[in-house]
């Protein structure tokens, strides 16, 4: 039975993930116009502001979530499995050129970064702890259309709340009974307590958290793929060569398998950066920030980050070892690889890495989940039981997904992914054109030499549908 759901999935995600990388592509395309080329010409503000503090100064202090544990909550659910597992089979099934495709996806896409995280805090709603908002809130509030955020809401819940943290857990798991042995039940149950310990403080607690792991694991990782570059300094051009060969290469053309190259690199760097996805604007509206157009900058970077540098370190730390055609696929060949560079020590870099990795990306996922169920059941009265609840369910959710066979997961994972792309994609090219106001008016606000700062009379034509500004 559940072969043939598989089955059945993977039959319909074929079409479904060529639909959904098509329009990421052109909508990517039409908004790096429509702004100018916003995720190339404002990289060095999109640095400023990342370490500035530009909280509002309203609310609880306490409570407040700022611009960089935002970034540093949606940074973590962007860099997990796609970024040590998900290239390696990128590179395996597409072919090393996968990896170019992967670049030009992230600089096209994080343009929809942009939009969507600016959206996100445009149209924010105030909560009990600090902000909640997302693609469901703007689908809602900004489209009129809660029956469009539904379908939203219930796609994202059930692939970021749910399996998305099966194949993050079972990730964990797996690596770390391949380097240490250890039993696929004890992991279970360790992850399953470390799990419930965070989420069940909440999103000030999960970015605390995320604050700590993000950027320790971000920067140790990129040390080790340096440390492999430098030593394996002479093997880069001839790395860079069968990648720029295999992305554009007559061979593939004439077997016809250039467009499995492109739409392999596509999707696994959406698998990866996130970008246009519609999940990294839950963290972004949550942020207490003086414009919005500040936050969308900042998770813009976020896709930068994820695929031009991490993702980048594990394609060049398999291609240098040579071990990218050896037969392995997933977690292990990135292990493989490693080890080839320092020895049996690889794989234990390697286990602790995607511990860090899929652990961050469970609780941040937690978060995507738990806004949008927030949403769904907004006018209960049984809300609070609801959320206590699926803090319980994730835990169950990570102990099984530690031990279980994950295809029908990863089938899942492809198809509700896809769905909420759409859906997402729909949503912020209707209303783009707020998001090209606010950089408008952000950029006005820079020139003029003031620190931009935005109140929703701005926007007279919806500000009765704006809460927060």
């Amino acid at each position: 039975m559940q072969e043939q759901l598989v089955n059945i999935l993977n039959i319909i995600n074929a079409p479904l993930g060529t639909v959904m990388v098509v329009l990421l592509t052109f909508v990517g395309v039409w908004f790096t116009v429509r702004t100018r080329g916003v995720q190339f010409r404002m990289v060095g503000e999109m640095i400023r502001l990342l370490f500035q503090n530009s909280q509002t100064g309203n609310g609880n202090s306490n409570k407040r979530i700022s611009s960089f544990q935002a970034f540093v909550v949606s940074l973590a659910t962007r860099i997990g499995t796609g970024n040590l597992a998900g290239v390696a089979t990128a590179i395996v099934v597409g072919g090393p050129g996968a990896i170019f495709w992967m670049w030009v996806m992230a600089l096209i896409g994080s343009v929809n970064a942009f939009v969507e995280c600016t959206l996100a805090q445009l149209f924010k709603q105030h909560s009990r702890d600090s902000y909640i908002g997302g693609p469901a809130y703007y689908i809602s509030h900004g489209m009129g259309k809660r029956w469009f955020a539904v379908i939203f809401a219930v796609s994202m819940f059930l692939e970021f709340g749910i399996t998305n943290n099966v194949v993050q857990a079972n990730t964990i798991s797996s690596a770390f009974t391949t380097a240490f042995g250890i039993s696929p039940m004890v992991m279970a149950t360790a992850l399953a307590a470390l799990s419930l310990s965070v989420i069940f403080g909440g999103i000030q607690r999960i970015a605390k958290v995320c604050s700590v792991i993000v950027p320790f694991m971000a920067i140790a990782y990129f040390i080790i793929a340096l440390w492999v570059v430098m030593t394996n300094v002479t093997k880069i051009p001839e790395a860079l060569g069968i990648i720029l060969s295999n992305a554009f290469g007559l061979n593939q053309i004439a077997g016809g398998t250039l467009g499995t190259v492109i739409l392999m690199g596509f999707r696994r760097g959406i698998f990866s950066n996130e970008a246009g996805e519609g999940s990294s604007p839950n963290a972004a509206a949550t942020a207490d920030v003086t414009h919005p157009v500040k936050q969308g900058l900042i998770q813009t970077l976020g896709v930068f980050t994820d695929t031009l540098v991490v993702c980048s370190c594990t394609a060049f730390i398999i291609m240098c070892s040579g071990l990218y055609d050896c037969g392995l696929n997933g977690i292990e060949l990135t292990q493989a690889a490693l080890t080839a560079h320092i020895g049996e020590t690889g794989k234990v870099i390697i286990a602790i890495a995607i511990f860090f990795f899929a652990f961050s990306s469970v609780i941040g996922n937690y978060y995507y989940g738990e806004s949008n169920l927030i949403f769904l059941f907004q006018h209960s009265r049984w809300q609070k039981h609801y959320v206590q609840a699926y803090r319980l369910l994730l835990g169950v959710v990570v102990f099984i997904g530690a031990l279980m066979a994950i295809n029908l997961a990863w089938a899942l994972v492809d198809f509700f992914m896809a769905i909420m792309t759409v859906c997402n994609l729909v949503a912020i090219t209707y209303l783009g054109r707020y998001a090209v106001r606010l950089l408008n008016d952000y950029t006005e606000q820079k020139h003029k030499g003031a620190e931009p700062t935005f109140t929703k009379d701005k926007l007279p034509d919806i500000q009765d549908k704006i809460e927060c500004w």
